[in-house]
């Protein structure tokens, strides 16, 4: 491996692994969105709305990012809908995330006690105070792992960006392959880069999954959930949800 080369190569995959993370950030940002709305969409079994979602979901979900991309990208400018290669990588990567977004919300929703919904309403509070501060704790919570994979697969979908012309780290590594062929220097940034992007993201999402996880303590045969009691082990507990 040639040192020399990988010092030259350096600032070109530096300035490609810079655009793979703005593209990527802004197609996960758009996606988060996306399967938010969708999630809720059918979480409240929202009549025609949730039907257009399971279609979508469906459709997102069983078509490969490349095939997207293709048809945003070559197939629009034929109706008159005309797009640059980002506009066209957010809009891939959004519309492929949203629907792996969509699925990771949901399940965390889904994840919430019905008796707990039941004592924030019995207690008062209206469906807007029982989805904040009831609902939306427990489900970030258990989302988190599903949100964390999610974000990081999306960010290795991005090396198909250079199919539509993009100068991200893909097609930065092919192209100085092809021109002076020198592979395993190539490559080997290629690695580096995709790890020094994804790797921290990795850790962040296992800190949060443990920083924001519902703690269990036992005492002496009792157990402590978010500071109610639980005296036998299969008796639920309810959340203080008044305070």
């Amino acid at each position: 491996m040639d040192i020399q080369v990988l010092q030259d190569y350096l600032p070109l995959f530096g300035e490609a692994a810079l655009l793979t993370v703005e593209l990527g950030l802004a197609g996960i940002a758009l996606s988060t969105v996306i399967g938010l709305v969708c999630s809720l969409v059918q979480y409240y079994r929202i009549p025609v709305a949730r039907l257009i979602v399971r279609i979508y979901i469906e459709l997102s979900r069983n078509t490969p990012l490349l095939i997207q991309l293709f048809f945003i990208y070559y197939g629009l400018p034929k109706v008159g809908i005309k797009t640059d290669p980002a506009v066209c990588g957010v809009a891939g990567l959004a519309f492929l995330g949203g629907s792996y977004m969509a699925e990771a919300f949901r399940s965390g929703l889904d994840a919430v006690e019905k008796i707990h919904v039941e004592s924030a309403q019995s207690l008062g509070l209206n469906r807007l105070q029982t989805f904040i501060y009831v609902v939306l704790p427990q489900a970030v919570s258990t989302s988190i792992p599903p949100f964390t994979a999610n974000v990081i697969f999306l960010l290795k979908e991005t090396s198909v960006f250079s199919a539509v012309s993009l100068m991200d780290l893909m097609f930065t590594a092919k192209d100085l392959i092809g021109l002076y062929y020198n592979t395993t220097e190539s490559l080997f940034l290629l690695v580096v880069f995709y790890l020094i992007i994804l790797l921290p993201v990795s850790l962040l999402g296992t800190y949060l999954e443990h920083r924001l996880g519902v703690p269990t303590v036992k005492h002496g045969g009792k157990s402590r959930i978010n500071g109610g009691t639980e005296e036998n082990a299969g008796k639920k507990v309810v959340p203080n949800v008044g305070n």
